[in-house]
């Protein structure tokens, strides 16, 4: 089979992915079954809220963020499995967030979709995916979405990263181009991550976070 064409064909069906998803998200709106929640998004400069709370990881560990946190460090990214966005950085975040490790910032990946209207992001598919992609960081379950809406978190992939002082440094995307890494110019988070284990200061604080919407699970229910 021609390269070029098998190339093509499959930047078309990740497209049209896309495009359904999108259009999914948007007829959930129009029919009122969208949960949709006005947060206010954490401001550079502060500390990670609740710290403290912990979230069933996929190995079975309880993890919080205070927990997690690296000496240098501590990088949160909102993610799940269904979203064709967060399917696209995928790879990209498990590279940075295993070299993050590495570097002595603690990595936390947290999935606060409702797996009711995305049975993808049951618990038993974020396991099978941290293992497919090989994170060698915690990937956790928010309960009650109430870390996500702590956050201010609104999108998946959404990333956090804070210094070793504990203060938000960047805030947003993984980088300028989610569907061709080759063509990536702007590498906003591993930059950032770089600076920071380097104890060095972040140039580019905050990005617009593109994905997903968060699907907020309901109060009243508990974790997968």
């Amino acid at each position: 089979m021609n390269r070029n064409f098998f190339v093509r064909s499959t930047l078309a069906a990740l497209l049209l992915t896309v495009g359904v998803a999108l259009a999914k998200d948007q007829a959930a709106k129009s029919a009122g079954t969208a949960k949709e929640v006005v947060v206010k998004s954490l401001a550079i400069g502060s500390p990670a809220p609740m710290r403290g709370v912990k979230m069933k990881s996929v190995d079975g560990t309880e993890v919080s963020l205070e927990k997690a946190a690296g000496k240098n460090g501590t990088l949160v990214v909102f993610t799940c499995n269904h979203c064709p966005w967060a399917k696209m950085w995928q790879t990209r975040v498990a590279a940075i967030g295993n070299a993050a490790l590495e570097s002595g910032i603690g990595v936390v990946a947290i999935n606060s979709n409702d797996p009711a209207d995305y049975p993808e992001d049951e618990y038993a598919p974020m396991q099978e995916r941290a293992k497919l992609l090989g994170f060698k960081f915690p990937y956790v379950v928010d309960a009650t979405s109430s870390v996500a809406k702590a956050f201010g978190a609104t999108r998946t992939p959404e990333a956090f990263l804070f210094d070793a002082k504990g203060k938000l440094v960047y805030h947003g995307a993984v980088d300028d181009n989610a569907r061709e890494e080759a063509a990536v110019k702007e590498k906003w988070l591993n930059d950032a991550v770089q600076a920071v284990a380097t104890g060095k200061g972040v140039t580019v604080a905050e990005t617009k976070a593109l994905g997903c919407t968060i699907k907020y699970r309901e109060s009243n229910k508990k974790t997968s």
